[in-house]
């Protein structure tokens, strides 16, 4: 089971998403555990303010840091071990291969939701946290890059998925991009579906989809091509490639 928590302003930016598709089904059967925390409920003044002015001046909000570090206390305080996360454009970079290390984590993952110019330094000082970025751009708010974290993540999580092949075989899976796919109609619009995938040879239509693959990601992303060890046929197969678009595949 993976297990989180999501401390936020806003929880009901967070609650549709994890009450739609493969993340409700993951929490019906048990694989995932969501709790949402509105970080106004740790505030202690009337009006439950949890940001205020910046010290020094300038333009925003900053959020307060005893409203975090009081939800984070009140999660430490049902005895589990916690994965702390901020998201933050400065963190470092969400990818794959760490979607599939929270997928195995065995501590709770705390997503520390930022908001307006950021937190206030000394959550960072004062926690044992981590900074990770989906992107190099800003958003309004951390929910949705915690919600692509979280749901980037279940995909690994045994049982969650129908097939248990289909996140083995996604784009990043194995650093290449993902091969086309298809389905019925075998012809739409005049366009036809490529002929091996209906001739039943299994091993025929795994050399088309590696190719495929290796294509996809040649012409895309051909950075990526470096991130693995690429096997001799791979290498021949690349070289085709190269002949048949002009293009430069050594590598």
């Amino acid at each position: 089971m993976m297990k989180c928590d999501i401390i936020t302003l806003f929880p009901d930016l967070v609650r549709p998403v994890i009450e739609q598709s493969m993340l409700k089904r993951a929490r019906e059967k048990g694989l995932l555990d969501v709790r949402i925390h509105n970080l106004r409920d740790f505030t202690r003044d009337k009006h439950r303010t949890a940001d205020d002015h910046p010290y020094g001046g300038g333009a925003g909000m900053v959020l307060k840091p005893e409203p975090i570090f009081s939800a984070v206390d009140a999660i430490r305080s049902q005895g589990e071990s916690l994965r702390l996360i901020l998201t933050s454009p400065q963190g470092r970079r969400f990818g794959q291969s760490l979607a599939v290390e929270f997928s195995r984590e065995e501590r709770r993952l705390v997503f520390i939701c930022g908001r307006y110019e950021g937190v206030d330094e000394r959550v960072r000082e004062g926690l044992e946290l981590e900074e990770i970025s989906i992107g190099d751009y800003v958003l309004t708010g951390g929910e949705l890059p915690a919600l692509v974290m979280m749901d980037a993540a279940i995909r690994w999580v045994p049982g969650v998925l129908g097939d248990p092949e289909s996140a083995q075989e996604d784009s990043f899976a194995a650093a290449l991009l993902d091969y086309p796919h298809y389905t019925r109609p075998a012809l739409c619009r005049g366009l036809n579906i490529p002929e091996v995938l209906t001739s039943g040879d299994h091993e025929a239509i795994r050399g088309w989809r590696r190719r495929q693959a290796l294509l996809n990601t040649f012409q895309k992303r051909p950075e990526l091509l470096d991130e693995i060890d690429l096997t001799e046929e791979d290498r021949k197969t690349l070289e085709e490639l190269k002949r048949e678009t002009g293009g430069d595949c050594a590598r």
